[in-house]
């Protein structure tokens, strides 16, 4: 048993003036609680209470050292509370890492909502394209797209992130729009150069059958919105996560491709470095996300 717990049985000692009072409290046998008494007063060589049929009191040193252990006992408690209390509500320094295209136009409104409906809370949003190490970098989440690689991390699916194949109504009239996957061969590619075989764009045709298109262009990117603005612009075909090209598709400055075809879409999961424990910040965080990546999500998003 270690020292505080037997300090706090001392203390409830004296206030119930009763050895199995105190017993009852801890949930323990009154034998229990005499032997740890007598090992402190052993290891003091003082008598801290005179016992008697009556019940116990404090000897001189006894009542010196109770009021000290009421001290740190009632310290302790509010150690526990601090913690107890910042584990039941959002608040400290919340690290969210994303990627740059995500983040920009998707979490950062969500993050701006989290923290009006979190005053206490502070949010470090970190932008990086490729995928860091959440330890070494101090994140507490990132939101990732694709397949998770099996790891330690914590993992929560929060929803679907479909693709779709844009060009400008001026590329449009220029160069013809393409009905079958296989007349893409023939048009220009604006590629998004952060996907593996960004050169090959894979989809279903409208009867389910996979198809797989060698592309090429003048333009390669590993920036969204490079690309966008270039297919805005009439310089090619993109194929790209629907979140990008939503305000544009509303606009009329792109106009859909394929659109009875099945392209690529990527899970959206919330990873943090540990499952276990999870900080009050995180956990409150992950369930203000659940849910918002259901349906046409894209369309609600600033």
């Amino acid at each position: 048993m270690d020292r505080l717990q037997a300090m706090e049985m001392f203390v409830r000692v004296v206030e119930t003036g009763s050895f199995s009072r105190a017993a009852r409290e801890f949930n323990t046998t009154q034998p229990t609680v005499t032997k740890q008494v007598a090992a402190i007063e052993a290891r003091l060589k003082v008598r801290l209470l005179n016992r008697n049929t009556r019940g116990v009191s404090l000897t001189e040193p006894g009542a010196l050292y109770y009021e000290k252990c009421k001290a740190i006992v009632r310290d302790a408690e509010d150690a526990d509370n601090v913690v107890r209390m910042r584990q039941s509500q959002a608040q400290g320094l919340l690290r969210i890492g994303t990627s740059v295209a995500f983040g920009r136009r998707v979490v950062v409104p969500l993050a701006l909502e989290f923290m009006q409906r979190h005053p206490q809370l502070l949010v470090d949003l970190s932008f990086d394209d490729r995928y860091v190490d959440l330890v070494a970098q101090g994140l507490d989440v990132a939101l990732r797209m694709g397949r998770l690689a099996d790891s330690s991390l914590g993992a929560r699916f929060l929803g679907m992130n479909p693709w779709v194949m844009v060009a400008s109504p001026a590329y449009l009239r220029r160069h013809g729009t393409p009905r079958r996957a296989q007349d893409l061969s023939s048009h220009t590619a604006l590629i998004y150069s952060s996907v593996v075989g960004d050169d090959v764009w894979h989809m279903q045709t409208p009867r389910g059958e996979p198809v797989s298109v060698p592309v090429s262009g003048r333009l390669r990117s590993n920036n969204l919105s490079a690309v966008l603005a270039a297919a805005r612009d009439g310089m090619g075909v993109a194929l790209m996560p629907r979140y990008v090209a939503h305000d544009s598709l509303v606009a009329g400055r792109v106009k859909e491709l394929l659109s009875g075809h099945v392209l690529p879409e990527q899970e959206i999961h919330a990873v943090f470095p540990s499952p276990r424990l999870l900080p009050a910040k995180v956990s409150h965080f992950l369930a203000f996300l659940q849910g918002r990546f259901a349906g046409d999500w894209w369309a609600q998003s600033p």
